[in-house]
């Protein structure tokens, strides 16, 4: 007869292992070798029946004991099962009993709460209102607890029943590799209520619920971006078996303003001024998101140089840190000018030793060339 390897290398943990470690390793082993798992291979039921018994000594505190200071002569008299000469279903059958329900999985309790569904719905609102934060009357639909029956799904007058498939555990066990592990699922019978009705519900069918519209004043969080959502809590669909209710995500959307740009928590403005004020300088007024206020543009401005007013932005949502109002500065070409401006420009021109084109000829002038053949 071969020599019996250790337990702890069977199970393949150190000698210092809490009795979780060992539970955890058997499991693993278990699981691995099970001859549902490898009809036919001999070494995997062989290893199988090594780690169950190598399980029922080490988590039992007198018989660990023993093995550790004696090895496996000091188990010699104690009450440790035959595993080499046993079937597969009969060992699966022992640990269904000694982890209280098929090989440490977990029993039906009952029925179990659960959160109700989130919902989402949508609000539009101006940049002020993103700015400053405001206040919305919203409309959305959910299901709620029907209000004839209280959420029951009994007709009135009746009641519900114990379910007779979990019996009103709300949660059945399917058993699996030989009975030795079981899985727990929500009853396919009662849906996981732990009962059922025989008259439902005329107004609900018997769900207990009902579609409903919902009416709420909200408070939109200064600082918000388009298409940033915020939650309003408990404003969901109601949770099974007394399980809490979900949440509102209400998203925003922000309407474009006809002047200013969001970029992050600051917005930007495009300021057109006329290129003698950016040679010059100049103080101009501006508009600002709630009013108006005065800049400076320095002598010497260049298109599209920007302006930074503190304060002037949006608020973070996160800090509420505001911020800035970008101005920039657009350069406008007049298109037609006076004589009386042209020849300024054109003295300005020959400051400059720039080369401008020629002043306008008349129309006159232009046809006479044209029919007499001068050269301009």
């Amino acid at each position: 007869m071969p020599a019996k390897r250790d337990y702890y290398e069977v199970l393949e943990i150190t000698r210092s292992a809490s009795i979780e470690e060992i539970k955890k390793a058997y499991r693993k082993a278990a699981i691995k070798h099970h001859p549902d798992k490898n009809p036919g291979d001999k070494a995997a039921e062989q290893k199988f029946k090594d780690a169950a018994e190598a399980y029922e000594v080490l988590s039992d505190a007198d018989k660990r004991a023993r093995y550790d200071a004696h090895g496996h002569e000091g188990l010699r008299g104690a009450a440790v099962h035959d595993y080499q000469h046993m079937r597969p279903e009969d060992i699966a059958s022992i640990f269904e009993q000694m982890f209280g329900g098929g090989g440490g999985g977990r029993r039906p309790r009952g029925p179990q709460q659960t959160r109700g569904y989130d919902l989402e719905t949508r609000v539009e609102i101006t940049l002020q209102d993103a700015a400053k934060g405001c206040t919305r009357d919203i409309e959305f639909t959910r299901q709620d607890i029907c209000g004839t029956c209280k959420g029951d799904g009994a007709k009135p007058g009746t009641k519900r029943r114990q379910c007779t498939v979990c019996g009103g555990r709300g949660q059945v066990a399917q058993r699996g590799f030989g009975g030795m592990f079981q899985m727990v699922t929500t009853c396919p019978s009662c849906m996981g209520q732990g009962s059922t009705v025989d008259e439902p519900c005329p107004a609900c069918d018997g769900t207990g619920r009902g579609t409903v519209k919902r009416h709420l004043n909200v408070s939109i969080p200064a600082g918000l971006h388009d298409g940033q959502a915020f939650r309003v809590r408990g404003e969901g669909e109601p949770g099974e078996n007394g399980g809490p209710s979900g949440d509102l995500h209400v998203y925003v959307h922000v309407k474009p303003h006809p002047l200013f740009q969001r970029d992050e928590n600051n917005l930007v403005l495009q300021f057109p001024i006329g290129f003698a004020q950016a040679a010059l300088g100049a103080e101009l007024e501006i508009p600002t998101l709630f009013d108006k206020t005065k800049i400076h543009i320095p002598a010497g401005t260049q298109h599209g140089q920007i302006i930074q007013i503190k304060n002037g932005g949006v608020p973070d949502p996160r800090n509420g840190q505001v911020g800035s109002l970008l101005v920039v500065v657009l350069i406008e070409v007049p298109k037609k000018l006076t004589r009386q401006q042209e020849q300024l420009l054109r003295d300005y021109a020959e400051t400059e030793e720039k080369t401008v084109l020629p002043a306008r000829k008349s129309f006159l002038e232009k046809l006479r060339q044209s029919l007499t053949g001068e050269e301009p």
